[in-house]
């Protein structure tokens, strides 16, 4: 599918021999040159900066990333490497560094699979046996449980309803389980939300949260919030957000990394850099109508150094 709302596009005239001679001599010597360094990063689209790491490999028998990894630092190196994995793999990775070893990153498992679409699913599951020679729903519910697990199943599955026509009288059948699931229940019937969330269509979800409204005077984002907790409530409002605007739902995502004291560089960096290339200027767009301010200012005012410069460059604009 292509998409044509990211930031980062195919850089004209593009030489990636050219491109690998410049971050040889940008990391070569005493001192690293971080400026041409991310700035050719950030404006090469992924399929070229794997050209260049080629090209690099060729000219100089030499690996880039290594190379990144033993010339940079911290957060901007992270953001760095970040770019140079292959977009197909992105994603595959972060899920294996969430469920690796003490602990379960669940905000990383939510993020990803609550906004990917069916295809893009079945593809990280592919990639990811390829990769790491595991099955991923066995790594998931090996290392989750309960309503969150099952949810997470659901989701791995990749099946949900293609979009097409909408059916109004399934549309009020589903509005009414959700209704007597959360609101008419003593408990909440968290199976029914899974099915229905899990697997209906985009189209039709976004009809039953319209008509759930109508019917109990509350958005269902309220309903969830009241009526779970946990991580099962931060995976269902996920899915719902992304079922209403994946856009939108990223927008908020990059919004609360920032927000408040201190920064979540994982996930801005994470989005940043998995989203430049799909829907970043709807998300921005998404931003400046939710949040009083623009993405561009936001980074601006929360980050410094290369690292901002990087990812200012990555936002490719400002709205105001």
């Amino acid at each position: 599918l292509q998409y044509m709302r990211g930031t980062v596009t195919a850089f004209a005239p593009f030489d990636a021999r050219a491109d690998a001679e410049a971050l040889r001599k940008a990391m070569k010597g005493l001192g690293t040159d971080e400026e041409t360094v991310l700035t050719i990063l950030t404006t090469r689209n992924n399929a070229q900066r794997q050209e260049i790491a080629s090209a690099f490999k060729t000219l100089f028998g030499r690996d880039l990333v290594d190379d990144l990894k033993s010339e940079l630092t911290g957060k901007l190196e992270t953001l760095m490497v970040s770019l140079m994995r292959p977009a197909y793999i992105f994603d595959a990775h972060a899920l294996k560094h969430a469920i690796k070893g003490a602990g379960t990153n669940e905000k990383v498992l939510t993020e990803i699979l609550a906004s990917r679409t069916p295809a893009e699913v079945q593809n990280i599951k592919q990639v990811y046996q390829q990769e790491y020679e595991a099955d991923l729903e066995d790594k998931i519910t090996g290392e989750t449980s309960g309503h969150f697990q099952r949810l997470l199943v659901v989701l791995l599955q990749g099946n949900r309803d293609p979009d097409v026509g909408v059916d109004e009288a399934l549309v009020e059948q589903d509005a009414q389980i959700l209704f007597r699931a959360g609101e008419l229940k003593w408990g909440t019937d968290e199976e029914k939300f899974i099915t229905i969330l899990g697997t209906r269509s985009v189209s039709h979800l976004r009809r039953v949260f319209d008509k759930y409204m109508t019917i109990s005077g509350f958005q269902i984002e309220e309903t969830i919030d009241r009526e779970t907790s946990g991580d099962l409530e931060k995976l269902l409002l996920a899915v719902v957000k992304c079922i209403r605007s994946v856009p939108a739902y990223f927008a908020e995502t990059l919004y609360y990394s920032m927000k408040g004291a201190g920064t979540d560089d994982d996930t801005l960096i994470r989005v940043m850099v998995s989203r430049s290339e799909v829907d970043l200027l709807d998300i921005r767009q998404e931003f400046r109508k939710n949040f009083a301010k623009s993405l561009y200012q936001m980074i601006q005012k929360d980050t410094s150094g290369d690292y901002r410069k990087a990812l200012l460059l990555l936002c490719g604009g400002d709205d105001d």
